[in-house]
């Protein structure tokens, strides 16, 4: 179906599955509220008994959920304690293309400073707070309500769905994704035809970074404070490779730059170190865990390279040392895909629709389970409830909330690019 033919849908059918979704949205509110009040905070990652709960709440409203556990031996290793995945097929007449709505449970844990109880799913002035309230808890909602709309409204009108939908609902986002939707791409649970997978701001995202994340442990040997040339210090040694690195931001502000709108540069963090055993000993062992993400136009095995290099040639230098190098992530980039046009298109058409302004395509800094889509063939885009910009909504911050008008808008956006896409005419 040409983008043409799916803008001569009449107005009245979207008008409908307007309407479906103002008379039943407080039900909307109650159900994110649902979800948000059983933590998922990764770590731990027991995230099993949030698909339960999840699966229960969907069977409630008829839409029967297939429960997918992941093996506790794949999950233990990840660090993890439990996953289980859920899948909802809705099947429809043939002669249309098959849609996954993808969004994840797994989040952060709270950290300090909150005003609102992270797990009370609060409504205030508008928002609902919560951890997972914005990112992204909020897609399962949207998601199951613009399905509900959908079908509903088809029903009453007689109008013919073709193709179908599936709802995948995963718990792994934070950790990479293998075994979240990585897991149900291998074990052969799901093949769709385009994937919509959970947004964070009112942008359309079809491309996003990839993300490197290594652990270097640094041996020295301990010694006294006070005989410090009996030891080799691997916090020096640490601070030497550790400069090394962060001067490689500059350069890549300076030489590396992404075409693709909404993504700048590389860019080299350092979230976590430890190390030593007191204050009066000489260091012997150093461990930091560094973040390295990669515009799309980067080579992933090049880059790997190039930081395991850095840090032998840096470690080279301090007499003493040795350096492990543990790789935790290898994320690859989602780069941007022809397949995706309609579904982008549809997008941007009832966005600036719904919320009065035109709705950009842009890529994100960020890395997202979408990619694994991308690499198994998925023609995909981002997008979901979420206020203009990440910051805005305090994901992964204290605090986080999501506007309810953005939720409401959110929804009927994706309930009328279903219509248009699933040729409900």
């Amino acid at each position: 179906m040409t983008s043409a033919d799916a803008s001569a849908l009449p107005d009245d059918l979207h008008t409908a599955l307007d309407a479906w979704i103002d008379a039943h949205f407080d039900d909307e509110v109650r159900f994110l509220q649902a979800l948000v009040q059983v933590p998922t905070d990764t770590p731990p990652g027991d995230n099993a008994p949030h698909a339960v709960r999840t699966a229960r709440l969907l069977a409630d409203m008829g839409l029967a959920a297939e429960a997918h556990p992941v093996p506790a031996d794949q999950v233990q290793a990840q660090g993890m304690v439990s996953i289980t995945n859920l899948v909802v097929r809705r099947p429809y007449a043939a002669g249309g293309p098959v849609i996954a709505l993808n969004a994840h449970g797994d989040v952060v844990p709270p950290g300090e400073g909150w005003t609102q109880d992270p797990y009370g799913g609060a409504v205030v002035d508008g928002c609902l707070y919560g951890r997972a309230a914005a990112v992204s808890k909020s897609d399962f909602a949207t998601y199951t309500y613009a399905l509900r709309a959908l079908e509903a409204v088809a029903a009453a009108r007689g109008r013919a769905l073709r193709g179908g939908v599936e709802l995948h609902f995963t718990y792994d986002e934070e950790f990479g994704g293998e075994l979240g939707p990585g897991w149900l791409l291998r074990q052969g649970l799901t093949r769709p035809d385009l994937l919509l997978a959970a947004g964070f701001s009112w942008q359309v995202v079809t491309a996003h970074n990839g993300c490197l994340q290594m652990e270097v442990t640094v041996h020295g040997r301990m010694a006294h404070a006070a005989y410090p040339d009996t030891g080799v210090d691997a916090l020096q040694a640490a601070v030497a490779i550790l400069n090394v690195l962060y001067a490689q931001n500059a350069r890549y502000r300076a030489e590396l730059r992404s075409r693709v709108p909404g993504i700048d540069h590389p860019y080299l963090n350092v979230g976590r170190i430890e190390g030593g055993t007191n204050t009066n000993v000489v260091p012997g062992k150093v461990a930091f865990k560094l973040d390295r993400r990669m515009i799309p136009e980067e080579d992933v095995a090049q880059v790997e390279a190039d930081v395991r290099a850095l840090i032998a040639e840096a470690a080279a230098a301090c007499p003493g040392i040795t350096v492990d190098v543990r790789r935790l992530l290898l994320a690859h980039s989602l780069q941007p895909q022809p397949g995706n046009a309609a579904l982008v298109a549809a997008l941007q058409r009832h966005g600036e629709a719904v919320f009065g302004e035109p709705i950009p395509v842009s890529g994100t800094p960020l890395y997202t389970d979408v990619r694994l889509y991308g690499a198994a063939g998925v023609p995909a885009a981002i997008y979901g409830a979420g206020p203009r910009t990440v910051l805005e909504s305090g994901a992964k911050r204290a605090d986080e909330h999501l506007r309810l008008s953005d939720l409401r808008g959110a929804t009927k956006v994706v309930a009328r690019t279903l219509a248009d896409l699933l040729r409900a005419d």
